[in-house]
């Protein structure tokens, strides 16, 4: 068992939060690009520019330190007055939520308003991007103007996917027992584990990456030659 204060608790779950949300507000930036690369490509440039991806990128960051900086004053100001044992990998909110002695259901509200600020809005946001962008490639008359289209904007969507899949699960439905140590899983794969695999995934379309993938999947399935 580890022993942190509560004061190192708090300013983990804060830096933690804040690099949470700025990743939400980043996956929606991106896919507001793929959105005019593909739906409005002669507006690409002049909308896309140097100066509007620093912007937006900036924007993403203050943006998430900002909410986190809210949730933060909110479990700053809970009382606790029973067990100190948080059932989890890290200070997360829901679990320090838990263990406080305040109104269950003011927290349950504090929390839903948290996920609405962390995950739903930006995932609405990277939603109907992308609602727009498969109706446009879905018009492409071609078949391989629609294939090149979506391979755009694939490997964002499988890291959309993936991230927010699990991260609405955990902070979006219930705490039961039953889902209480899936939860930990899941926080798992949007903590540690979508973040080793993004640098694979947005890569999946460079050549030395897909020849050396191949060259390791012959090697494991035949052995060194």
């Amino acid at each position: 068992m580890v022993t942190i204060s509560f004061n190192g608790c708090v300013t983990q779950y804060y830096f933690f939060a804040s690099m949470l949300a700025t990743e939400c507000l980043l996956l929606s930036v991106m896919s507001y690009d793929r959105y005019l690369a593909i739906c409005n490509p002669l507006h690409y440039s002049a909308r896309m520019s140097d100066r509007s991806c620093l912007q937006l990128a900036g924007s993403s960051w203050i943006g998430g330190f900002l909410l986190s900086s809210i949730t933060t004053l909110f479990i700053s100001q809970l009382t606790f007055c029973g067990p100190n044992g948080i059932d989890h990998f890290f200070c997360d909110f829901i679990p320090l939520v838990k263990l406080s002695c305040n109104d269950p259901h003011l927290m349950e509200t504090l929390a839903f308003t948290v996920s609405l600020l962390f995950s739903l809005a930006p995932f609405l946001l990277t939603l109907m991007s992308y609602i727009c962008i498969i109706t446009t490639i879905l018009r492409i008359p071609s078949t391989t103007g629609r294939q090149k289209a979506f391979s755009t904007c694939s490997s964002h969507l499988i890291v959309v996917s993936i991230y927010y899949g699990t991260l609405l699960i955990v902070y979006m439905f219930p705490t039961t027992d039953i889902l209480s140590d899936f939860k930990k899983v899941l926080s798992v794969v949007y903590t540690v584990l979508t973040p080793l695999v993004n640098p694979l995934i947005y890569s999946l379309r460079n050549k030395e990456v897909q020849e050396a993938l191949r060259k390791a999947c012959r090697k494991f399935m035949f052995g060194p030659c």
